[in-house]
C-alpha cells in the first residue's frame, strides 16, 4: 500500500519508473530473501498472525482430501484400458513413489520455513524474486482454472447421483459463444459457500474436510470391497477379446510407465498442504507426518481400487469415461446392482468437495504470501484479526473462481491445467538441491548449477526419445545410454561437491539422489502432456513476465527503498540458524 506512493502515485511517476526498469530488474529479479526475513518482517506485513491450530492428523486429512477427488474414478480406467492393463496396480505404486519424492522436497522446505507461501516462498529464498513470482503466478492461474473445472464437474456427478440430468441444472444463453454459454449456478453456489467457510476459520475448514474425506473414503472402501467380492481373478490374466493382448502386462514394461504418467495426476493436491505450514502447531513433527503420510495412504487406496477394477472386468472392456460405474452397470440387470453407480456418484461428489476445499485453502495462502512480498498489491496479504485467515485473498480468488465456473465449459478448463503444478514440482526439487549445496557468499554456485542443467538436459533427451523415437533395439540402447549418463553425472557430483548445509530438523534422505530422481520424473511427466497445455503455459508465462516488468518489479523496488525489505541494492542476506524465529522451532 505505502509502496504505491513512489512509482504509482501519478502517471508521471509511473512513466519515470518504467524508464528505470532495466536497472530495477538487474537489482530485484535475482534478489533472494532469507528465512529470517520470511518468518519475521515479511510475515508481519499481514498484520495479524494466522492461528496455529492444525495437527498432523489435520494435515493427513487435508492431503487425502486434496488428492482423492473424482479424478481417480476416471484416470484408473484410462490408464488400464489404453496403457497398462491389470498392471495398472504397479503403475499406481510407481506414481505414488514419484509423488512421495516430491513430497519429501516440499517437506524439507516446509519444516525449515513454516510459512503460508509454499513453493513461492521456497523459491524466493533460493532462486530469487522473479523465479518465485513466475512459478507462483502460473500456480495461482492453474489453481483457479482447476477449481472452476472441479466445481462444474460437481454438478455432473451430483446430478448423476440423484438421477437428474445435468442439462436441468444448467441453462443456455444463446448470445454467448459455444463453450461459454452454459450457465452453471450450482457450481457458483458451491464455490461461494466454500469461500465463506475458509474465510471464517481454518480449523472449521479442516473439520469439514475431515468429515467429507471420511465419507469419501467410506465410499471408496465400498467400491473396493464390492469389486474384490464380486470380481473374478481370471480377469488379471485374460482379456475380454481373444484378439487383444492378454496377461498381467499386456503392453509390457513401457505400458506400466505410461500408465504411471497418466495416473500421477491423481496425486496432485498434496502440495496445498505445505501452504498450511504457518498454521501448524508443531511444524517439525506434524508436517513430515502429514505430507508423507497422506501420500502413502492415498497410494494404498489407489492401488486397492486398481485391484478391484481389474478383478471386476477385463481391461479391454473397461469404459474409459466412467470405468467403475460402467463396470457395475454391466452387472445391474442380472445381479441387481442398479443402485451401485449412484452410490459411486455420491462418493465422487464428496471427493469433489474435499479437493475443491483444500485447493481453495491453498490458493488463498499462495496469494497472501505473494502479497507480502509486494509483487502484487499488499491488500492480498492482510490476515483478518478475528478469523486469523487471509480473508482478502480468499474472497477475491473465490469470486474469481466462481465467475469462471459460471459460464466456462469443463472441456475448455481441463485443457488448461496440470502443467503448472508439474513445473513447480520440478523447480522445488531443483531448489532443495541448490540450497543444500550452495550458501550465497560462501560457496561457488556454478558446480551445482552445472549439475542441475546437465541432469535436466539428459532427462529431456530421455523423455523425447521415449515418446517420439520408433520402437526397437536402437531406441532401447539410446535410452539405456541416457540412464547411464545421468547416473554418472549424479555420482560425480555426489563425490566431488560437498553439501554446504545440513538440515537442522528434517531433510530429504539420500541427497542428491532422491531429489534428482524427482527432477527426472517430473520432466518425464511433463513430456506426456499435450501441445495445448504448452500453449497455455506459454501464454500465461508471457502474461506473468509482463505483469512483473510493468508492475511487480517497481512495487518491490519501492518496498526496498522505503525499508520494507531487508535487502538494499540487491544485497543478499546470509542465513544462520541463530537468526531464525525460535517460535517455530520445537
Amino acid at each position: 500500500m505505502e509502496t504505491d506512493s513512489s512509482s504509482f502515485s501519478t502517471s508521471q511517476s509511473y512513466f519515470k519508473a518504467l524508464a528505470h526498469t532495466p536497472s530495477r530488474l538487474a537489482r530485484r529479479a535475482l534478489s533472494v530473501s532469507s528465512s529470517y526475513e520470511e518468518l519475521s518482517r515479511v510475515r508481519a506485513r499481514s498484520g495479524s498472525d494466522m492461528q496455529r491450530s492444525l495437527r498432523w492428523f489435520d494435515l493427513v486429512g487435508l492431503g487425502i482430501g486434496g488428492m482423492v477427488g473424482a479424478g481417480v474414478f476416471v484416470t484408473t480406467g484410462t490408464a488400464s484400458r489404453l496403457c497398462a492393463g491389470p498392471s495398472i496396480i504397479i503403475s499406481y505404486a510407481i506414481a505414488g513413489l514419484c509423488a512421495l519424492l516430491s513430497a519429501f522436497c516440499y517437506t524439507e522446505f516446509a519444516v525449515h520455513l513454516p510459512v503460508a507461501g509454499g513453493a513461492f516462498s521456497y523459491l524466493r529464498i533460493t532462486f530469487g524474486e522473479f523465479a518465485a513470482f513466475f512459478t507462483g503466478a502460473n500456480l495461482i492461474v492453474e489453481y483457479v482454472m482447476s477449481n472452476a473445472a472441479v466445481a462444474r464437474s460437481f454438478t455432473s456427478y451430483f446430478g448423476a447421483a440423484i438421477g437428474i440430468s445435468t442439462a436441468k441444472w444448467r441453462f443456455t444463453v444463446h448470445g454467448l459463444p459455444k463453450g461459454f454459454n452454459e450457465i452453471d449456478l450450482v457450481a457458483v453456489a458451491v464455490v461461494l459457500i466454500l469461500t465463506l467457510i475458509i474465510c471464517y476459520s481454518t480449523r472449521e475448514s479442516s473439520l469439514l474436510n475431515m468429515i467429507l474425506t471420511a465419507l469419501h473414503v467410506l465410499f471408496i472402501a465400498f467400491v473396493i470391497v464390492m469389486g474384490l467380492w464380486r470380481g473374478d481373478w481370471t480377469n488379471f490374466t485374460h482379456s475380454g477379446n481373444p484378439q487383444n493382448p492378454s496377461g498381467f502386462f499386456p503392453y509390457g514394461a513401457s505400458g506400466v510407465f505410461n500408465g504411471a504418467a497418466v495416473v500421477y495426476f491423481s496425486y496432485i493436491g498434496y502440495d496445498a498442504v505445505s501452504t498450511m505450514a504457518e498454521e501448524v502447531r508443531n511444524p517439525v513433527k506434524d508436517i513430515p507426518i502429514g505430507v508423507s503420510g497422506s501420500v502413502i495412504i492415498v497410494t494404498i487406496l489407489y492401488s486397492l481400487m486398481a485391484v478391484s477394477m481389474s478383478k471386476l472386468i477385463p481391461y479391454d472392456l473397461i469404459d474409459v469415461e466412467a470405468p467403475f460405474s460402467a463396470a457395475f452397470s454391466g452387472r445391474s440387470s442380472s445381479e441387481g446392482w442398479e443402485w451401485v453407480p449412484r452410490v459411486i456418484g455420491v462418493g465422487a461428489s464428496f471427493g469433489i468437495l474435499t479437493s475443491l476445499l483444500v485447493s481453495m485453502l491453498g490458493q488463498a495462502r499462495y496469494m497472501c504470501v505473494i502479497g507480502r512480498s509486494n509483487v502484487v498489491p499488499a491488500w492480498f496479504a492482510r490476515v483478518h484479526p478475528t478469523t486469523s485467515t487471509p480473508v482478502n485473498a480468499s474472497a477475491f480468488l473465490g469470486i474469481f473462481t466462481a465467475a469462471i465456473a459460471l459460464f466456462t465449459d469443463l472441456n475448455i478448463l481441463v485443457n488448461l491445467i496440470s502443467i503448472g503444478t508439474l513445473f513447480v514440482f520440478y523447480t522445488v526439487a531443483n531448489a532443495v538441491i541448490y540450497r543444500r549445496y550452495v550458501i550465497v557468499g560462501t560457496t561457488k554456485p556454478w558446480p551445482t548449477l552445472s549439475f542441475l542443467c546437465l541432469l535436466s538436459f539428459t532427462s529431456i533427451i530421455f523423455t523425447l526419445l521415449w515418446h517420439f523415437a520408433p520402437s526397437g533395439k536402437p531406441k532401447a540402447s539410446v535410452l539405456g545410454a541416457c540412464v547411464v549418463i545421468a547416473i554418472s553425472i549424479l555420482q560425480i557430483f555426489h563425490r566431488v561437491v560437498p553439501q554446504a548445509r545440513k538440515p537442522e530438523f528434517w531433510g530429504v534422505p539420500f541427497m542428491p539422489w532422491l531429489p534428482s530422481i524427482s527432477i527426472f520424473l517430473n520432466i518425464f511427466l511433463l513430456g506426456s502432456l499435450d501441445g495445448q497445455s504448452y500453449v497455455r503455459f506459454g501464454f500465461f508465462s508471457a502474461l506473468a513476465v509482463l505483469v512483473y516488468v510493468l508492475y511487480s518489479v517497481h512495487a518491490s523496488s519501492d518496498a526496498e527503498e522505503d525499508g520494507s525489505f531487508g535487502q538494499k541494492n540487491g544485497e543478499i542476506l546470509k542465513e544462520s540458524t541463530e537468526t531464525e524465529d525460535p517460535s517455530y522451532k520445537v
